[in-house]
């Protein structure tokens, strides 16, 4: 889960650094999911760590 999480948050950016490029709506729309995929992303690595820690103990 932890890579998919670092695979999520590296496509967000990416996807925020590409949104920027382009026109009108399709910008605002590609920008919106990239910022879908860095939260997703770091909502899933934070769940991740506290799944370990819970685990360890």
């Amino acid at each position: 889960m932890k890579i998919i999480a670092i695979i999520l948050i590296i496509f967000g950016v990416i996807g925020l650094l590409l949104s920027t490029m382009m026109f009108g709506d399709i910008g605002i729309a590609s920008a919106i999911g990239a910022i879908t995929a860095i939260l997703s992303g770091t909502g899933l690595y934070l769940v991740t760590k506290e799944l370990k820690l819970i685990k360890n103990t």
